[in-house]
């Protein structure tokens, strides 16, 4: 089985690699003492492309990597690529949440419209030239308040439509299939055919 590093800590992340990529042996660089890439691309996909490269460099080992974040359109677009630091650079997932439902306190249901993104980039080895890329987008609205405990990030803020419930509420399995992680990681796998002829 092919060994593939995970640009990132996220032990979320890692966790719904794990679970959609079960054809690969998935471990998170930080079994490899890997640096976090310094992030300084302007879009997702550059991002993106700095984390998997980065471990892939350190660790010699082919590398995914996504970049992922909640666009709100109330908010222009914003957390976007700032998602994980939206409260600041040392502040977690709850610090973003309350973040994000005070910046929309006086916007109402109809206008907080928003979508999740990933930006999922496999990189056979540091040099590679053409890294696979693949996009997926999810769309919803934000709550008014947390609901549900599963998921991290803005999970519990993340109205999904179709299911009437918040992503966090959603099971695991369902949330993959559906997610925009879920609906990029499809993409990759729909590439297996090439992945396998270059022996991954």
């Amino acid at each position: 089985m092919q060994k593939v590093v995970l640009a990132s800590g996220n032990r979320g992340k890692l966790k719904e690699f794990q679970q959609l990529l079960n054809g690969f042996d998935i471990a998170p660089q930080s079994d490899f003492n890997v640096a976090e890439a310094i992030e300084d691309g302007l879009s997702f996909v550059e991002n993106a492309i700095i984390k998997a490269r980065n471990a892939a460099k350190e660790t010699g080992f082919s590398a995914i990597a996504d970049d992922s974040g909640l666009e709100v359109d109330a908010l222009n677009g914003k957390p976007g690529i700032h998602s994980a630091r939206f409260a600041g650079p040392h502040n977690n997932d709850q610090d973003n949440n309350e973040k994000l439902l005070l910046e929309l306190r006086d916007i109402p249901e109809a206008q907080r419209t928003a979508r999740f993104q990933c930006l999922l980039v496999f990189m056979r080895h540091a040099e590679d030239p053409t890294p696979l890329i693949c996009q997926g987008s999810w769309e919803g609205r934000i709550l008014f308040s947390a609901e549900g405990d599963n998921g991290f990030g803005y999970d519990p803020l993340f109205f999904v439509p179709e299911k009437n419930c918040s992503s966090a509420q959603l099971d695991p399995a369902v949330k993959n299939k559906i997610s925009h992680r879920g609906q990029a990681m499809a993409q990759l796998l729909q590439q297996s055919k090439l992945l396998q002829q270059l022996n991954y």
